[in-house]
């Protein structure tokens, strides 16, 4: 045992690295022998006193995995009590949860307010906000690809995903101020121009945050259901995020404003870029990158032909557009449809009731319902439930629409069904696009998670541009506008049922689409995930 100590410590002087893995390996003894109390090193911080031999212990793994994750994945595999100290600690889901919150409150509203803002309040013209948005997403189609790239290049002491997603952040935050904050003296060709520079750099920097934020999820998880178990929790927590906008901001707005919604979103808007830079900050400064390797980052080109050989990340990303088209159709004209439609000075009063219900009901369905029916069916099962649930919701929406539309309370029945729909097939999607990873990486040998994920970025913004597209062509059509007179509107049949089909029967017709293609082309059930996980495992060891 004196030997072995002296051996040990000897050792150590010569190659730290080494004698930390056969100490570790050594057991209880050798952890002792290694975190001895008076080893500073391994000892927690701002203690003052003793500490135990698993609390040095646990610093020793932690420490060695920031130096050599591939050395720390081979102590947790020799031994599965020391291999649990690489679990994602309480601490780090939080941070990571609380990012998702804050990330999706700035989305949501952008996505949900931005045309109303500059349509409806500033008066730009609805087909001008609809192109302008749109071309966005174009650029985006290749402006996404390339930060995937950017992402997978960056060698920092601080990682490479956590830079960006700083960097990001920081810019996106200001820039939301900046669009929801269009100077008073701007108007006709001035506020156009205003108003797709700023949306072309919001979408820019939140490029440039979004990617590396979820391109994060393989890189710091074992997968399996750890890596479920985090996605779950983070699209929780972005339900979370656009729940919160969607059910406080015309309240907000309007108390801010004290009635003047243009001054109004000038001051939420400061109020979410900051609740959103706090949030990321405390992401970046406890999330850690675990399993990230050097490899070589591959050129546009190769990354392009990754995906496009990747046929379940396509079947993914096509199935994410048609579901994200249909849900932000019906959000980007459920405003319009309380104001001018349901009707009444306090229309946005019942407009935040309806939603603070609908929030509720997504929420609910990401942390229980979800939860719930995983122990009975499997995630493809639950899938193709939930879309069950959100086509009959939005047929029980049509027929409310046109039979009665006294009753507030009534419109919470389709609102169950939708929004609940709407969270599970939010984490269902992240899931599948993260087994994609794994796919890839089985196929083509290669791990492509920047691009894939970066996929869903673009993919997600498509769908809002092509969302906000329909829907300032229904209100041209429509002949909806701040200028536009409620009862006038009412009066007119034409515009109030085109209003009601185009927030009901284009979703309908978007989620059929999406579930027969998703079931033609989507083979990764759990069987074959794990199938495919055992034998990049043998390919690693090989």
């Amino acid at each position: 045992r004196q030997r072995a100590r002296i051996f040990l410590r000897k050792t150590r002087e010569e190659n730290p690295l080494l004698v930390r893995g056969l100490a570790f390996s050594f057991g209880k003894q050798g952890r002792k022998i290694l975190c001895s109390p008076e080893d500073s090193h391994f000892s927690p911080k701002n203690k003052g006193g003793k500490s135990s031999a698993r609390q040095r212990a646990r610093i020793f793994l932690r420490k060695t995995r920031e130096e050599n994750p591939l050395l720390a994945r081979g102590l947790a595999f020799f031994s599965e009590k020391q291999g649990g100290f690489m679990k994602l600690t309480g601490k780090e889901k939080v941070s990571y949860g609380l990012g998702a919150v804050g990330k999706d409150m700035v989305y949501m509203f952008s996505a949900s307010y931005v045309l109303y803002y500059y349509q409806d309040i500033l008066g730009v013209s609805a087909i001008a906000m609809g192109i302008i948005l749109m071309a966005a997403r174009v650029f985006d189609a290749f402006n996404d690809p390339i930060m995937g790239v950017v992402v997978a290049k960056t060698r920092t002491k601080w990682g490479k995903f956590r830079p960006w997603l700083f960097i990001g952040t920081l810019t996106n935050a200001v820039i939301l101020y900046l669009m929801f904050a269009a100077p008073p003296k701007l108007d006709g060709n001035g506020l156009v121009a205003y108003a797709a520079v700023t949306y072309i750099l919001w979408g820019v920097t939140y490029t440039m945050m979004d990617i590396p934020y979820w391109s994060m999820i393989p890189a710091f998880t074992e997968g399996g259901k750890e890596r479920e178990g985090l996605s779950t929790l983070a699209r929780s927590c972005a339900g979370v995020g656009s729940a919160i906008v969607t059910i406080i901001t015309m309240k907000c707005v309007y108390m801010l404003g004290q009635g003047n919604e243009r001054v109004g979103f000038k001051w939420f808007a400061l109020v979410v870029a900051i609740l959103f830079f706090v949030f990321i900050l405390i992401t970046c400064l406890n999330i850690k990158e675990k399993s990230t390797v050097d490899v070589e980052a591959p050129s546009v080109g190769q990354m392009f032909r990754s995906l496009l050989q990747n046929d379940q990340a396509m079947t993914v990303v096509v199935t994410i557009v048609l579901i994200n088209c249909s849900i932000y159709i019906t959000s980007n004209l459920v405003i319009y449809f309380f104001k001018y439609d349901f009707g009444g000075d306090s229309w946005y009063n019942a407009y935040t009731l309806f939603n603070t219900f609908g929030g509720a009901m997504q929420i609910l369905a990401m942390m229980l319902f979800f939860p719930i029916l995983r122990k009975f069916l499997g995630t493809i099962q639950v899938f193709y439930t939930s879309f069950v649930m959100a086509i009959l919701g939005y047929a029980v929406l049509l027929i409310l629409m046109f039979v009665n539309m006294s009753n507030l309370y009534l419109l919470f029945v389709p609102a169950f069904f939708i929004f609940s729909a709407n969270g599970m097939l939010s984490v269902l999607t992240t899931v599948f696009l993260a087994n994609t990873v794994d796919y890839g990486e089985w196929k083509n040998y290669r791990r492509d998670e920047s691009v894939i994920f970066s996929m869903q970025t673009f993919v997600v913004k498509l769908a809002s541009g092509v969302a906000a597209l329909v829907a300032s062509i229904c209100l041209t059509v429509c002949n909806l506008s701040q200028n536009t007179d409620g009862a006038a509107v009412a009066a007119a049949g034409s515009s109030v049922a085109g209003l009601r089909l185009t927030m009901t029967v284009f979703p309908i017709a978007g989620l059929l689409v999406a579930v027969f293609y998703f079931r033609k082309k989507y083979i990764l059930s759990e069987q074959k995930v794990e199938e495919i996980a055992k034998e990049i495992k043998e390919m690693k060891k090989a």
